[in-house]
């Protein structure tokens, strides 16, 4: 049952029951107006009457003008006189003054609600914010929640269905869905408004589906405690981590495949632990990229606040927000510095962890987490736990095939040329226990000399110079990186090929149709 199903229900039996005050919240007024049109159109013998600002009091069915003033205060005084002398009136206030405290308004409104009480009438306020603890009491509220992903394909399909024949729509029904998943989280409103702006270019295109999450994101514009990672060109690719790309590529399956009738959900995400600089984080935009998924970056650092339950407020509105513009990749990096706390004193850290994994175990929504971190002995328990994450990978010093993958890839990125297979077997042996971002820190440099000298001072000896002089951190610090390498080997996934051990080095909906000019 949709939202919107469940809504229509509640609503409707508290009518029936003849609840006194009855609260419909949602910031979507036209939906809910729509809602209760449609609870209201099976009791043809029961009056209803309903205020809006721009409007003033009518009747609900044939929009005929109840009284010439058109306040609200004349509004509340019609309510009155009605409640006081007919048995089983409704009166519907839409956004009528703030109701949200107790105050004048909210106290006359109460007032209004023990005279509907008194005989069998009933008060509907239409808000976008709570009602005041004092209104609750006195009756029942139902809160209509944006649509969700069953109810968005109805309005997609619904808007399609009345464009068909005016302009070419390449959607089948599995594009729809795949099109309600990408805009759940948004008004439907702003979902027609969206796919009005695709009709009115001309076409619907199957490459519009994967467009809608650039709209989306429009729309949520700054979100509470995430930062939109905009991707550039040189994201897209990581080299090496074979393991991981294969895991990834059947995980993909299922983010975007239609779940309905099973009791399969969709992937969690991975946590990623390994040796520093070896593509922890390029992968998560090479994730987002390959997946045609918005990325947004947690940073559990910002989320801290010197205040009591200030920091748990803010993870719970950034978690709450990843969910709204699903579907989407959320990056945390370096997850161990918000998520420690082993010298917590204050419990801050517990209780973040407890409120991640929770989000972790029941969200629904496809947000496809990818973790990283460093220092993994920093975490808790409870996080490596299996089933909290979908996989565990150790991302490790690349292998042979893996750097010879690197080179290749960041040599034609700064050189703009294939490398000579030759150059590249030595520059595989020169590289050995060097991390993706020593590769790409020394084939930079290159990249410098060609840029300053021009292509006669690119000889092979200056970039194998440049290697041999390359200093790693498993050089520099091998006690540190044996350690991570120790931990990693028995206890996660390798991220690419494995490598042996070694020393380091290694209702009637309102529709609207597009009309093209002449």
């Amino acid at each position: 049952m949709t939202n919107y199903a469940e809504s229509l229900r509640d609503l409707d039996s508290y009518i029936s029951a003849r609840v006194p005050v009855i609260g419909v919240r949602s910031i979507e007024q036209i939906r809910a107006l729509r809602l209760v049109k449609e609870a209201a159109s099976g009791r043809a013998g029961l009056p209803f009457w309903i205020y809006t600002r721009a409007t003033g009091l009518r009747d609900l069915r044939t929009n005929a003008p109840a009284q010439d003033d058109r306040s609200l205060t004349g509004a509340m005084d019609f309510a009155a006189q009605q409640f006081t002398s007919r048995a089983q009136a409704t009166v519907v206030l839409v956004d009528p003054e703030d109701l949200s405290d107790d105050n004048t308004a909210s106290r006359h409104v109460a007032e209004l609600a023990r005279l509907a009480d008194a005989n069998s009438g009933s008060l509907i306020l239409v808000t976008d914010t709570p009602l005041w603890s004092g209104l609750e009491r006195l009756g029942m509220s139902v809160t209509l929640d944006l649509p969700d992903a069953d109810e968005m394909y109805e309005v997609i399909v619904d808007f399609l269905r009345d464009h068909h024949g005016v302009v070419p729509i390449a959607w089948q029904d599995s594009d729809a869905r795949r099109a309600a998943e990408f805009l759940v989280g948004v008004p439907e409103g702003t979902a027609i408004n969206v796919l009005a702006t695709l009709v009115a270019r001309g076409s619907v295109e199957k490459a519009d589906v994967e467009r809608l999450a650039e709209f989306k994101d429009k729309h949520f514009g700054s979100l509470s405690g995430l930062e939109r990672v905009k991707l550039q060109a040189s994201d897209t690719t990581v080299g090496g981590l074979t393991s991981l790309r294969a895991w990834l590529q059947r995980k993909r399956a299922i983010m975007v495949s239609d779940l309905r009738g099973t009791e399969l959900r969709p992937p969690r995400g991975v946590l990623l632990v390994g040796v520093p600089g070896c593509g922890k984080s390029l992968s998560a935009k090479a994730i987002s990229a390959e997946w045609r998924l918005p990325l947004y970056r947690l940073d559990l650092g910002a989320i801290m606040g010197q205040y009591v339950g200030q920091s748990e407020n803010r993870l719970r509105e950034a978690l709450d927000t990843a969910d709204r513009v699903a579907p989407c990749v959320l990056w945390i990096d370096e997850i161990e510095k918000g998520l420690a706390g082993q010298n917590d004193s204050t419990g801050v850290s517990r209780r973040l962890v407890g409120q991640f994994l929770f989000w972790l175990q029941e969200s629904r929504h496809r947000v496809f987490v990818v973790a990283t971190s460093n220092d993994v002995r920093a975490l808790p328990p409870e996080l490596l736990r299996k089933g909290r994450f979908d996989e565990l990978f150790f991302v490790d010093l690349p292998e042979a095939g893996d750097r010879q993958e690197i080179i290749d890839m960041y040599y034609r990125r700064y050189v703009r040329r294939q490398p000579p297979p030759e150059l590249v077997d030595k520059l595989v042996g020169l590289s050995e226990g060097f991390a993706g971002s020593d590769i790409e820190s020394a084939l930079h440099e290159v990249g410098e000399q060609l840029f300053l000298h021009g292509p006669d001072s690119l000889r092979p000896e200056f970039v194998l110079d440049t290697f041999a002089n390359t200093f790693p951190l498993s050089r520099t610090n091998p006690e540190q990186i044996e350690e991570i390498r120790a931990w990693g080997r028995d206890r996660a996934v390798p991220a690419g090929k494995p490598v042996a051990a070694s020393a380091p080095g290694g209702a009637s909906r309102s529709r609207r149709v597009v009309v093209f000019g002449d």
